[in-house]
């Protein structure tokens, strides 16, 4: 599997100023890679006890054998990952809550070219940063991906997404948490973070914005935007008309299942 470069961050002594009580049963944050894992996960931590935290790895369809301890309903825990819908995942997070986090198609083909060219991403493919394809060109592979080297956006989408949408879990949409993200104070921010709590098992205290705010830091999380390095091509703000056709194209049908317009 890839090699995913990450520094260490401080948020567990952050949250050593909260009051978190146990969880009484695990959960597992299971999303699309790069739509706001470490966020989603990062807030989380604000209100759950440290030694209830599954550190080891991303869990992942690779390694899932070598993590089901953090799935043991004895011992609840919070975990994260992406974790494709089969019959080996579905049973081993049967005893735990499951949160679905995903993203709009057309930003994640940005977003994940963005992080392939970073530093922080080790791959096969680093031969896509010696600077001889234009931005065109690389977002067109990350949506039909290369043959042996990275999956199609669709091949992604159907397993880590759309199929679990057939299975119980709460959905997160990226976008929606990054607007009370950044305004715990809007219409919907108190009812959109008790929502989540609650599917995660946790009553929602008093001082739920203090930490939202406090766990979703940029500057703690390493695979933000303006944290990734090494980025040399100029890539676009929004997806361009032709590539929005090109994912339509590629996974028909896909945005509307997941809930966009």
């Amino acid at each position: 599997m890839p090699e995913i470069l990450v520094q260490r961050d401080n948020l567990d002594e952050v949250a050593e100023r909260f009051d978190r009580k146990p969880l009484e049963q695990g959960v597992f944050l299971n999303s699309i890679p790069k739509s706001g894992s470490h966020l989603l996960r990062n807030i989380l931590r604000m209100f759950v006890p440290t030694d209830q935290t599954y550190t080891a790895d991303f869990i992942q369809w690779g390694n899932l054998q070598a993590h089901r301890s953090a799935f043991d309903p004895a011992s609840p825990k919070l975990s994260w990952g992406h974790l494709f819908f089969a019959d080996a995942s579905v049973i081993e997070t049967a005893h735990v809550r499951r949160i679905l986090l995903y993203r709009d198609p057309y930003d994640w083909v940005i977003a994940r070219a963005r992080f392939i060219l970073s530093e922080q991403f080790r791959g096969n493919v680093d031969h896509l940063r010696t600077g001889v394809l234009s931005s065109d060109e690389l977002l067109t592979m990350m949506i039909f991906g290369l043959p042996q080297k990275l999956p199609s956006l669709n091949d992604i989408y159907e397993l880590n997404a759309a199929a679990w949408l057939g299975a119980r879990c709460h959905v997160v949409k990226y976008e929606e948490l990054v607007s009370y993200v950044q305004d715990t104070e809007s219409s919907g921010a108190a009812e959109f973070f008790s929502g989540l709590l609650g599917a995660c098992g946790i009553a929602t205290p008093n001082d739920w914005a203090e930490r939202v705010k406090a766990g979703s830091a940029r500057g703690e999380s390493a695979t933000a935007r303006e944290n990734l390095t090494g980025v040399t091509i100029d890539l676009p703000e929004t997806l361009p008309e032709k590539h929005r056709a090109l994912v339509d194209y590629q996974a028909p049908c896909l945005r509307k299942l997941l809930g966009y317009n």
